[in-house]
């Protein structure tokens, strides 16, 4: 299996005689200025540190370069180009759309000039202003108007030309219903329309499917896996909440700018961010900070069981949806929930568009770039080699398969398409799990000296026949840092997503290490991951990390994955329970998935711990909401490794 890619074919639009000036757009000079701010990348790519909250949100991401190359060296290894269209694009902009409480939302129009007739049509909705978000927005309006479909960008209610007022999601379901029949009776769309972005803009269109509109056929929801409701043991919530713990660097970074009083995006707070987000309590850092958010409070206060969620467009298993939908996304975002997503789509099709038109994307990239890997890919700071695709063929074929009716126009698509870490290269397979995946268990044991890469945690594949309990020391005061992972948009240069050398980080007492001893064959990990950890404690509530990580020959340490729980949800997300002093309990740790080729003599490791900080609130070990609390309990921590109470992780293991 190898990459798989779409060539141009025949069954693009007819071609005609207009001049090729794709990025032609009539009329508004502050738009065309506003583009001026980004500036192409060198290469190799790495994948950024996000040095600016702006440039971060904006997803134009600014790029780190290795020194000076050839033009032509610079053009061999960037990404593959986006096919040029035949029209040149004219715009119609803000436009006032009324909703039906009478809220007017703007709306710009890009279409092809000269173009009659009617247009299949795409629908962009974002939060980030229409007139300014290049990346997101303007480009690919003005790549698809230049094949020839008609783009509608809105800014959503409540955001910059836009009526209303913002609260994350509100509104959303009736307003993409709205804006497809108010697109679909216009008299240059065919009525056949499309959805397409990133992030927010991609957990819009999942919104949107839920409402089964007859007129939105397919849909392309990039790194959109934040839409997660009650499905499982995952509860995502707009990504602000992982195992009942909360997003904290996400989320400070986000809501005091895109979710503030303030119409447009208010700067981000002026505050040093590693002091401030240790500061207490919690509930109102955003006012602290300057930059009052109600979405911000609004968040911290419900819990992961409070129904007021239910009611904000969030996917569950029970979602419907008649949508053909490509999810894209990376191993280093939301990948599990993207296969989720998908699996809802397929099993609860009202349609055969729906049940058979599921396909997904995963790329070994960061949030919202996989259109931007290039021939050495550098993700943190792993190099994963030539992760490009040609993205950009494929969406014009996935559009003309749905709203033109291509049927053969994504044939030699493969359902699903995933880059592999360590064989740095693009697989695909036609179903997931893959074939030839087994779940296997890993078990944790030692001697009871775990703690740091220098105790005696190992990784074994036959459990232990004698309990060795492994303890360590939790205290919110000095919590273990952040390093890597699936992290999106903290605008902190030391909370950062991808994979780096975590070696550093199990020097800690507070870092349980368990180690395999070196592959002799390699090992391929793709599909689901998750762990069991058998926890004892002297306080009420706690919260149990597990990060999975390659161990290369030299000493490296580099994260695959990780995941953590909050002990009071352990059984579920219907009602939390608190921890008896000394009683053991089993808690269960989601771990995402990976694609990723462990190589001989690479050796698998396991790190466990009760904290990942900024990137998850602390827990404070009380038993009280965390969120409106400044004082807190060191927590005496043990993992078990007895029968009946085996710590392991269970892994996808490909053969």
């Amino acid at each position: 299996m190898g990459r798989r890619c779409l060539p141009r074919h025949a069954f693009r639009a007819a071609a005609v005689s207009a001049p090729c000036e794709i990025w032609h757009a009539r009329g508004d000079a502050n738009v065309d200025a506003a583009r001026n701010w980004w500036a192409p990348p060198h290469y190799p790519l790495r994948m950024p540190r996000q040095p600016s909250f702006y440039t971060l949100c904006a997803l134009a991401m600014a790029l780190i370069a290795p020194g000076p190359r050839s033009a032509a060296q610079d053009s061999a290894a960037a990404p593959y180009p986006r096919p040029p269209g035949a029209y040149e694009v004219e715009v119609e902009r803000n436009i006032m759309v009324p909703m039906r409480d009478g809220t007017q939302l703007a709306t710009d129009i890009y279409r092809p000039k000269d173009v009659a007739g009617r247009l299949p049509t795409i629908l962009i909705r974002l939060p980030y202003n229409k007139s300014a978000y290049r990346f997101g927005a303007i480009d690919p309006a003005q790549f698809f108007a230049s094949h020839g479909y008609a783009v509608v960008v809105q800014d959503v209610r409540g955001k910059f030309a836009s009526e209303g007022e913002f609260r994350v999601y509100q509104g959303e379901m009736t307003d993409w219903t709205d804006m497809f029949e108010w697109a679909a009776g216009q008299p240059w769309s065919t009525g056949q329309i499309g959805t397409y972005g990133c992030s927010y803009l991609g957990e819009g269109q999942l919104i949107a499917a839920q409402q089964r509109n007859a007129h939105h056929i397919a849909a392309i929801p990039q790194a959109a896996g934040g839409n997660l409701g009650r499905v499982g043991r995952l509860r995502e919530f707009w990504g602000s909440v992982e195992g009942g713990a909360f997003s904290l660097s996400l989320n400070f970074n986000w809501m005091p700018v895109f979710a503030s009083v303030d119409k447009g995006a208010r700067p981000a707070p002026k505050v040093d961010l590693a002091s401030f987000l240790r500061t207490l309590p919690l509930i109102d850092m955003a006012d602290r900070a300057g930059s009052p958010s109600w979405d911000w409070r609004n968040f911290l206060e419900r819990p992961p069981n409070d129904p007021w969620w239910d009611a904000q467009g969030y996917l569950t298993e029970a979602d419907s949806t008649g949508v053909a939908a490509l999810q894209v996304t990376s191993w280093f975002d939301f990948a599990e929930e993207a296969l989720i997503a998908a699996n809802i789509f397929r099993t609860n099709a009202i349609n055969d568009r729906a049940r058979t038109g599921q396909y997904v994307i995963i790329s070994p990239t960061t949030h919202c770039i996989s259109e931007r890997a290039s021939r050495e890919t550098v993700v943190g700071d792993l190099p994963v080699g030539d992760a490009r695709l040609h993205y950009w063929d494929i969406y014009l074929a996935w559009f003309d398969r749905w709203l033109r009716g291509n049927v053969h126009a994504i044939d030699s698509l493969a359902h699903f398409q995933y880059y592999t870490i360590g064989r740095d290269r693009w697989q695909s397979s036609d179903t997931w799990p893959v074939k030839g995946m087994h779940e296997t268990s890993f078990y944790l044991q030692s001697n009871g000296h775990a703690a740091t890469a220098t105790g005696d945690g190992r990784i074994s594949l036959t459990p232990p026949t004698r309990d060795h309990p492994d303890s360590f020391t939790y205290d919110p005061a000095d919590p273990v840092p952040s390093r890597g992972s699936a992290v999106c948009c903290t605008g902190n240069p030391k909370d950062q997503p991808g994979s780096f050398d975590n070696a550093d980080i199990e020097q800690r007492p507070d870092v349980l290490v368990y180690t395999s001893d070196p592959l002799a064959d390699g090992m391929e990990l793709t599909g689901s991951m998750r762990a069991e950890v058998y926890l004892s404690s002297d306080v009420l509530d706690t919260d149990v990390t597990v990060k999975l990580l390659d161990v290369f020959p030299d000493g490296r340490a580099m994260n695959m994955q990780d995941g953590i729980t909050r002990a009071r949800w352990r059984d579920g997300f219907d009602t939390p329970h608190m921890m008896e002093r000394g009683k053991v309990y089993e808690v269960p740790v989601t771990l995402r998935a990976t694609s990723w080729y462990l190589r001989p003599q690479h050796r698998l490791r396991v790190e466990i711990s009760s904290s990942n900080f900024p990137r998850f609130d602390r827990n404070l070990n009380t038993g009280g909401h965390n969120y409106d609390e400044t004082t807190w309990r060191t927590a005496h921590n043990v993992i078990h490794h007895a029968p009946g109470s085996l710590s392991r992780v269970i892994l996808p293991v490909v053969r």
